[in-house]
């Protein structure tokens, strides 16, 4: 079966839009952008989008690439002593010059709606986060739709990212999994992922994984976005290991939809847990 990210993602969007519906005063999402970077403004425009589809107020805050750290920082203290603003994002990746962690570490852990400054990042791993990081929330909303019981299951999750391999390995062992955590400098990979149950891809290699890997897999899911000779493609080779797997995800269409859908889900708990202090 081919997991559909977008149908997953339209069921979260319906369910906020209704939630908002009745609001005389809505959920805002503040996003900073820096510099020109095509995909960078892809995203922001997919996260502009699905915001107005729900009802969410959007606020774009763009600059230059030669914007100074500071300026940046700045910006974002003007919007966490917004009280009008709920969640605060800024886009990835920043300009060399700037530190990333110290951007994000700036953003109060109460609007850090994507999960990764360290406050949020480190209570993750004590079961205590205010906010669990879009795309491994994404994830696990896949396997909630699909009904997967995760208790006792071999995942393998190829990627260690503090965006994605890291935090979703704790979420998974939450439910109860068996998590390998592998990397690019792991060795005999081939052998892991064939006794793993879930395999779950987000190593950034166009089509890396392929039927080598792979041997009758209950759920693959691939994290990866890849452009090649102008095409969209995942980290995982789809067309020759859909037929080896029992459920996977396409890239596009796939993980994308539900990090965006996630991401207002931690926006809107953001806008609740205001109005209930």
């Amino acid at each position: 079966m081919i997991i559909s990210g977008k149908i997953i993602a339209q069921k979260i969007k319906d369910d906020l839009k209704m939630k908002v519906e009745s609001l005389v005063k809505k959920p805002t999402l503040a996003v900073i952008l820096v510099g020109e970077n095509p995909a960078s403004i892809s995203y922001v425009k997919g996260k502009e989008k699905a915001c107005l589809e729900v009802g969410f107020n959007f606020i774009l805050n763009k600059m230059n690439e030669d914007v100074t750290e500071t300026e940046v920082i700045q910006k974002i203290i003007e919007f966490n002593n917004n009280n009008d603003i709920d969640g605060i994002l800024v886009q990835l990746p920043l300009p060399k010059h700037i530190n990333v962690r110290k951007v994000i570490d700036s953003i109060v852990y109460y609007k850090d709606v994507d999960g990764l400054n360290s406050y949020n990042a480190g209570r993750l791993f004590i079961d205590e986060t205010k906010f669990i990081p879009c795309t491994p929330l994404g994830i696990m909303e896949i396997f909630k739709d699909i009904n997967y019981d995760l208790t006792g299951k071999n995942v393998t999750v190829i990627g260690r990212s503090n965006l994605v391999g890291l935090p979703l390995s704790r979420l998974l062992t939450k439910y109860d999994a068996t998590v390998t955590l592998t990397h690019s400098k792991t060795k005999n990979l081939a052998e892991i992922t064939k006794r793993s149950d879930v395999v779950i891809v987000a190593i950034g290699d166009p089509r890396f994984i392929n039927e080598n890997y792979l041997d009758n897999q209950d759920v693959v899911i691939d994290v990866g976005i890849n452009r090649v000779d102008g095409k969209i493609c995942g980290d995982v080779d789809f067309e020759k290991v859909k037929d080896k797997v029992k459920n996977i995800t396409p890239v596009p269409g796939g993980v994308g939809p539900l990090t965006i859908a996630s991401l207002l889900k931690n926006t809107y708990q953001a806008f609740k847990e205001k109005i209930n202090d």
